[in-house]
């Protein structure tokens, strides 16, 4: 019997089995006989969270547009997928053939959060792979990692071959060209990784050595001989109106969680938040005209049948174009009956325009994102807004027949007190008040304020890359801080649970050392650490004490001259220019945002990337 027909036989068992059968529409099918390169696009989570993804798509039709190359799709399958994968011996598959991926050539990960770096190696495992990089051999898949984790996932680098830093759409060519050539040759493994530590943007680790001081801080960084760089610099595309955009994708037969066709409006942050980690690497900012955007929808629209467009970016609203980008897809959208979703909108730029774009086919909620209850804190954390900006969106959005609100915030920020905390009740309540001040027959009946709140992780590349994070005890204080001064029944409180933001801190600045803890973890079974009903915080905490590994050295504070275990990897944005704004978020200081005056943060070093002088 065949995988596909194994696999067939266990689907009645398991629950959503659509998630496994492949073949949606245009999906891309290949005769694996006419293609040198087979390469598995591995997605670390299951597949609603994946089939969500926009590098998927842009990468999945990128590669299958070389005729030389098939890329297929794979995802972690759910807990009673693998149980039965595991019973009937079914190996991991593409979804496409449903072919084995241990025969594939490249099985790339893309890195998109901490907490998934377990189900990475029990795909692995699932997969009959050696999980460790020097037990692979020349009859092994190359595995590669790439995401906006992968420029600090050092506690991953004895497992990946390398990794793709920044964008992925010429990189990746280039690296399939290099291993179709040494493919051609019969060279030796390792000759394939020489060849691809000299493009801009592929880091080895292999070939970096690690020296440790005796209090377990990083003494050196090291490379193994002198032609492997010193440093890694991130791949940048420059111009977005000419780079790759695939004119279909492929249309699921389940909901997913962003079932909808996304319009990505530029790269990269103008804002400079400091605890946000994507804002400083994905600079600098490049935009793609409306012209571009719109003949994209127009192609995805006829090739997916999707009843709604979402424009994507860091904040939506920073982009220079959209006025005249929204005018043009209103016409298209009121006509197609299609819905258009403006999120990462911010407070200070939201308007009444706006607005009636977003509820012209069909009304939601709005999401705001204060992220701190006081004005010091957004200052601190160099937000850019005001209470005014929330109260006049507020109150917008309900003169506007608007009646449910999400605000977002974080606890456990730097220099944070417990007032900033009671803020956050405080602020939500003020939004409750807004609302009663519209007259009865402009607002929406059965008001919500939905208040979410997540807990502050310190991440690499950011001027908080230095601060200690909170425990999960002080956490938990100021979780239920908040929830004691939430009394309006109106005001619904979430809050993201304070054990998975803390690992999630342990991995996002770990090092090498932690590649032991990681393969325990999944031998003791661990593994979708971002699903509530599996995680578990004491079984962790088990393998950390049989690992002789403290988790808490990787949350604590660090100076500014100790050597990180990232400091080889290069994303534009300099030591010095961090190393200001941490010392300005301790003073409260705010720092103008790109347009109203260069910061000189170093992405400018990028040629063709935008600054604003």
């Amino acid at each position: 019997m065949n995988t596909k027909d194994m696999v067939y036989k266990i689907l009645p068992k398991v629950s959503k089995p659509t998630r496994y059968i492949g073949n949606e529409f245009n999906s891309v099918h290949k005769n694996a006989k006419d293609v040198d390169i087979r390469f598995a696009f591995c997605f670390p989570d299951i597949y609603e969270v994946g089939m969500s993804h926009l590098g998927l798509k842009i990468l999945y039709h990128l590669l299958n547009s070389r005729e030389d190359t098939w890329c297929e799709r794979v995802f972690a399958p759910w807990t009673d997928m693998e149980d039965e994968m595991r019973k009937n011996n079914i190996p991991l598959y593409g979804m496409e053939s449903f072919d084995a991926i241990k025969d594939f050539d490249f099985l790339g990960f893309t890195l998109q959060y901490e907490m998934s770096y377990t189900n990475i190696l029990n795909m692995l495992d699932l997969a009959g792979i050696p999980k460790l990089q020097k037990d692979r051999s020349d009859g092994d898949p190359f595995v590669v990692m790439g995401g906006p984790c992968a420029y600090s996932a050092e506690c991953l680098a004895d497992f990946a071959d390398y990794y793709m830093l920044g964008e992925g759409e010429e990189v990746m060519m280039e690296v399939m060209d290099a291993y179709a050539e040494w493919k051609k040759s019969g060279a030796p493994r390792e000759e394939y990784l020489r060849a691809v530590a000299k493009i801009d943007g592929v880091y080895v680790p292999s070939f970096y050595n690690i020296e440790y001081n005796d209090d377990g801080t990083v003494a050196a960084i090291n490379t193994i001989d002198e032609t492997i760089p010193k440093t890694v610099r991130k791949r940048v595309v420059e111009n977005l109106d000419t780079m790759f955009v695939p004119q279909e994708v492929i249309v699921p037969y389940m909901e997913v969680v962003h079932d909808r066709i996304m319009l990505e409006v530029f790269r990269g942050c103008i804002r400079g938040c400091r605890f946000c980690q994507a804002g400083m690497i994905y600079r600098p900012v490049r935009e793609k005209s409306p012209e571009t955007l719109l003949e994209n929808a127009k192609n995805l629209l006829k090739s997916t049948g999707f009843e709604e467009i979402s424009l994507s970016s860091l904040s939506t609203s920073d982009y220079r174009g959209l006025k005249e980008l929204t005018d043009e897809l209103i016409k298209i959208t009121e006509s197609e009956c299609v819905n258009l979703s403006l999120p990462s909108l911010r407070l200070d730029s939201f308007s009444m325009d706006l607005m009636q774009k977003v509820q012209k086919v069909r009304k939601s909620s709005l999401t705001f994102a204060p992220e701190a209850g006081t004005q010091r804190m957004r200052d601190v954390i160099n937000k850019g807004i005001t209470e005014e900006d929330l109260m006049n969106a507020s109150a917008m959005a309900f003169e506007g027949g608007y009646s449910s609100i999400k605000l977002y915030f974080m606890i456990g920020l730097p220099y944070e007190e417990d007032e900033d905390i009671v803020g956050i009740a405080d602020l939500a309540k003020k939004v409750v008040d807004q609302y009663f001040k519209v007259d009865k027959d402009k607002r929406g009946k059965g008001l919500r304020v939905t208040t979410s709140v997540s807990s502050f992780v310190p991440k690499a590349f950011t001027p908080f890359q230095w601060t200690r994070q909170n425990t999960m005890d002080e956490l938990k204080v100021k979780q239920m801080l908040l929830k004691d001064n939430i009394t309006d029944r109106k005001i619904k409180y979430n809050y993201h649970e304070a054990p998975v933001s803390v690992l999630e801190g342990v991995f996002a600045r770990g090092d090498r050392r932690l590649s032991k803890v990681l393969l325990k973890a999944v031998e003791r079974g661990i593994r979708l650490d971002g699903w509530s009903e599996v995680f578990d915080y004491d079984k962790w905490i088990s393998v950390f004490e049989e690992c002789g590994i403290d988790p808490f050295f990787y949350t604590r504070e660090r100076s500014f001259d100790e050597i990180l275990p990232w400091d080889m990897i290069d994303v534009g944005v300099t030591k010095k220019f961090l190393i200001n704004e941490a010392k300005k978020a301790e003073q409260a200081i705010v720092t103008p945002n790109c347009r109203e005056k260069c910061a000189a943060c170093g992405a400018a070093c990028f040629k063709g990337g935008v600054c604003y002088e």
